[in-house]
Order: C-alpha cells, then structure tokens, then sequence
C-alpha cells in the first residue's frame, strides 16, 4: 500500500478517468517533467458518439475501444493503473482506490456522467440509456430481441407493442438511435422475417422542448425533423413522460395524457455527474449544481484547492457565457488539454489565461445520407452533412486500427444495407423472459397515442 511520496520526488499528476477528458491530459503530459497515473475501473477507453452504432448493431464494441495501455505505451512518464477510485483525501493529497493509496500533487478528476432520470431511477428497470458498452450491448439485445419475440407472437395487440419502440430525449443521441432503428426496421431487416412485417414497427421520438435538437440552430432542427419522418419515425415535440410502467409510456402533452405501449423504451432524454462529484462536494466542500456537477473556478480547479482539477461532463464551466458548456467529446478534450498546459506552466512558475472553449461545431447522424451539422459560420444538411460526420468521427477515433475498421464497415453497410454486429447476447431480462402485459393492460384507443408510421 502506497501511502506517502519524498518530497523530493517529480510532481505527481493523478487523473481518475480514461475518457475524452482524462486521456488526452495525459497524452498532453507525455514530454512533461511530471509522473503521471492515470485510473480507471475499464482497461480501455470508449468512443461514446459511436455508441449508438454498437446498440443498434452496426458497430461491434471493439470498434470504438482501444485499450489504454496501448495508447500510453509510448508515454515513458505515464503508468495505468485499473481500478475504482472510491474517496479522496485532499489534506494528505491522495486517492483512495480500492485497497491502495495513491499520492498526488495534482489531481485531475474526469469521471463522466451518467444518465438521469430525474428522480424516476426505477424507470432505469424499463428504459436504460446509453453510456457504456454494457449499456450499448443490452440495448442491442433489446431491440432485436424485440423483433425475434414479435416473429413467434399470434396475440395482435402483444405483436404491436413488441414493434413499437419510444425513444425519450430528442437530442443527438436520441436522433441517432430513432434513425438506426428506423433503418433497421424498414430496411435491414425487412427480408429476414417470416410471421411479422418489420416495417409496420412504429418508432416514436419524445421530445420535452418544442423542437428536437435544441443546440442546433432551428433550420437544421426542422431538417433533422423531416428527416427522421421520411424514414418513419414520428417526432413528438413538446411531450412531457411522466411514468414507464409495466410496458406503458404515460406522457403528457399539452393538457392531454396520453398512453403508448411499448415493450422497447430507450433513454436519451438527461444525464447527471458520476459518484464522484459526490465525494469531491464532501471531501473539499465544492458547489455543486442541480446535476451534481462542480462548479469549477475559470482555470477548472476546485475553489480553494488550486491542486484539483475537474475536466469534462463533471464539470460545470458556466465561466465564458454564463452557461454551462455542453457535455459533449471536443468540451472534455479542450479541457483535458487546458489543464495539462497549465500544470506544466505552473512548474515553469507561469500560469494561463483562464480557460476558453472553441466550439467545433454540432454534428448529428439522422440515417443514410442524412445527417445535419452546425459549424456556426457554416451549417450543412443531406448527404454532405453526412460525408462530413463519416469524416470526422472516423479522424476522432483513437488508433489506426479502429479507423480502418470502422471505415471498412461503413463502405459495406452502405452498399449491403446490412448491420453485421446484430449479435444477442445475454439474454436474461429479454422480452422472452419477462412477458408482455395481457391485452386487459392495454390503453383503450380514446387515450392511446396514435402513431402513424
């Protein structure tokens, strides 16, 4: 157990979190005169924009990750350690990280966020979100097993709910997740079955504002909108979920309550700070926000602990516009970067301007040759929007490797239409297991949500 250091050794730079944030602090320490540990309870880091593609079968997991050692491995200064980091202690400067104390003399903390129900943590049970490959992985078996248990139901009204998905949340994720599965439903998998027609399926996508991708500019929100209703999927803008139960949606729009059976519910709609932003609040008396993240000083640390940084989705930076930045990969990167430069300017006995964001742009995928991007000087939509999204998230990817794959992929779901990572894994919790509610359960027509497919 490791439980000082000599004063006289290097600075040590502890960062807890392998995503956007905390791997590129460390890659942007590599040259620097500093030991650097970088933590993580997962031995690889995750592409999440591509997650998506993982849940809904066109992408396996070991497209978007890439183990950390391996993208360290050439960072002589730089040691990987696997594990959960459970508390920290700021007074004698160490993290506690399963059984074993690991020192510091600067700590950067980028734990992420996780998804937030809003105080409804039961509807988890009935509609998970997007996070992690777990996550991505069971939403797989989700969705295609809802399809598989449709091909062997005679009950019309049990078939119906099998083939009804609800995505909640209309931000990138969501209409990520509404395409894709439109895709599948009314292309991919059109041929595949024999008792069922996959494109009677109906794909909702509830959204709480009065449009769908709200950070987008409004011209590429309609876009998008239109978009996703030539591919089939029904856009209900101001619509408000108020319970998940037993295979229904209540939601309410306007003054009217309405009803929707659903066997598959998908979760885009919020997120909420790791467990860490907790223990940080606690341990060094931060201010949080209503989301649980730190309330960070202009330079990312911690007011009154100018030794500890919080970089990415923990991070409420409201410093540049009065608003928080956006919990989005280029924000967590740019931040990452910030503090590695200002933790080498600090040992040189210099400093930074505070921090700034540049904003690169909003880009989000609809379906085949329809995507919109918001690059602020200049917005794109249709098929070169698209173009531009392959680019840029095949560039963002970590390794070569990854890149090639992923590239190669997409030429041939392209021009096959097919998804070849339609894998069912894990079955348990399966719509085989848990049985879809009697016909008695069902909204009456007077108050069920009519989808037009």
């Amino acid at each position: 157990m490791v439980d000082s250091h000599d004063n006289n050794s290097p600075h040590e730079v502890v960062i807890v979190g392998g995503g956007f944030g905390g791997l590129y602090a460390a890659k942007a320490l590599a040259k620097a005169n500093v030991n650097v540990t970088l933590i993580d309870k997962r031995n690889f880091h995750l592409f999440q924009p591509l997650l998506y593609q993982v849940a809904t079968g066109t992408l396996s997991p070991a497209h978007i990750s890439s183990p950390l050692r391996s993208l360290l491995n050439k960072s002589k200064n730089t040691q990987v350690l696997l594990g959960e980091v459970n508390d920290i202690d700021p007074e004698a400067q160490q993290v506690i990280m399963d059984d074993q104390l690991v020192p510091y003399d600067t700590l950067i903390v980028a734990t992420g966020a996780k998804h937030s129900y809003f105080g409804k943590d039961n509807w988890e049970e009935f509609a998970p979100g997007l996070k992690t490959v777990e996550d991505a992985i069971q939403m797989r078996r989700r969705i295609f097993m809802a399809f598989e248990a449709a091909e062997k139901e005679t009950n019309p009204e049990k078939r119906r709910a099998l083939l009804t998905f609800v995505i909640v949340g209309g931000g990138p994720t969501g209409v990520e997740l509404a395409g894709a599965i439109a895709e599948l439903a009314y292309q991919t998998l059109k041929k595949d079955f024999r008792n069922i027609d996959t494109s009677e399926a109906e794909i909702l996508l509830l959204e709480g504002m009065d449009r769908i991708l709200p950070p987008f500019a409004p011209e590429l929100s309609q876009t998008a909108a239109a978009s996703l209703a030539n591919l089939g999927v029904t856009v209900q803008t101001k619509t408000l979920v108020t319970n998940i139960e037993n295979d229904i949606v209540t939601m309410k729009v306007g003054d009217e309550v309405k009803h929707i059976a659903a066997k598959t519910v998908l979760w885009a709609a919020g997120v909420k700070a790791s467990a860490m932003g907790k223990v940080l609040a606690e341990r060094t008396g931060a201010e949080c926000d209503r989301a649980g993240r730190i309330i960070v000083e202009s330079d990312l640390s911690i007011q009154g602990h100018k030794n500890i940084f919080v970089v990415g989705d923990l991070a409420n930076f409201s410093h540049q516009n009065g608003k928080p930045l956006p919990g989005v990969a280029p924000v967590a990167k740019q931040e990452g970067e910030y503090v590695a430069k200002l933790i080498r300017k600090q040992l040189q006995g210099q400093t930074l301007p505070q921090f700034n964001y540049t904003d690169q742009g909003s880009l989000a995928m609809i379906g085949q040759n329809a995507a919109v991007v918001d690059l602020g000087f200049m917005k794109l939509k249709g098929f070169f929007a698209w173009l531009f999204w392959l680019v840029i998230h095949i560039y963002f990817l970590m390794e070569f490797e990854n890149k090639l794959l992923v590239m190669i992929q997409w030429v041939s779901n392209y021009i096959t239409r097919n998804r070849g990572a339609r894998l069912i894994t894990n079955q348990q919790g399966s719509p085989e297991a848990k049985p879809v509610p009697s016909q008695s359960h069902y909204p009456t027509p007077e108050n069920r949500l009519k989808v037009n497919v």
